[in-house]
């Protein structure tokens, strides 16, 4: 009785996980494999289907270009010929022959022909000329120039920050003021060059001076224009 109920025990025992692992393996497997292939087939079935893209490509024409005709380089200069040798002439000069001092007493002031006179119809201020003088004017209101070109700046020059050199000339009488006055040398923008035309009566100057007196002169004076 005891043996029975022992060797039941040990087959009990002998039935393990791994054998009713091994004893379930070919039901699994078929069974996975059944639902593999109806998944693939459910893919290949519902799948939206795949059309390759075109991928060409075409070269554009090319054109002859027809090159130019080859430029032909001329020759050097003929060299520059040197000049002739000096000759020495064969001219003789007397020693003796001198210039005749030149005296008050061979030429009295009576005499003498009158200093040139400057016609009276000639407007000096008509245009610029050379008047002798020992002392430069001067610009005494630079300040006050300043001020008045801001005010007259091109508002559009301004705004595109364009700015420029303008160099002048002005006709200063006996008392320092200008009376006239033109454009010598263009900064290139005729708007900045006009703003002149409306503050030129405001500059004062120092007067010229020929030694000891005051004379109207035609001076060159440069301004640079700045958008501020």
């Amino acid at each position: 009785m005891s043996t029975g109920q022992h060797g039941s025990s040990a087959g009990l025992i002998g039935n393990t996980a791994n054998d009713r692992f091994k004893e379930q393996y070919s039901s699994v497997f078929w069974g996975s494999l059944c639902i593999a292939v109806a998944a693939h087939f459910a893919i290949f079935a519902f799948w939206p289907s795949m059309t390759a893209a075109d991928v060409s490509f075409s070269t554009p024409e090319f054109e002859a270009i027809d090159l130019p005709p080859e430029i032909e380089i001329p020759p050097p200069p003929e060299p520059i010929a040197r000049p002739a040798q000096p000759v020495i002439s064969d001219a003789v000069i007397d020693e003796d022959i001198t210039i005749a001092p030149t005296t008050f007493d061979a030429n009295p002031i009576e005499n003498l022909p009158p200093p040139p006179t400057q016609s009276g119809s000639q407007d000096l201020s008509a245009a610029p000329q050379f008047t002798p003088f020992t002392v430069a004017p001067r610009l005494l209101n630079a300040s006050q120039v300043e001020s008045a070109i801001a005010r007259n700046y091109p508002a559009f020059l301004r705004d595109a920050g364009i700015g420029g050199r303008t160099v002048y000339w002005f006709f200063i009488d006996e008392n320092g003021v200008p009376q006239n006055w033109q454009v010598q040398t263009s900064s290139g923008y005729p708007q900045l060059d006009n703003v002149m035309a409306a503050i030129w009566q405001t500059l004062r100057f120092s007067p010229a001076q020929n030694m000891d007196q005051r004379v109207p002169v035609w001076i060159e004076l440069p301004i640079t224009y700045e958008a501020r």
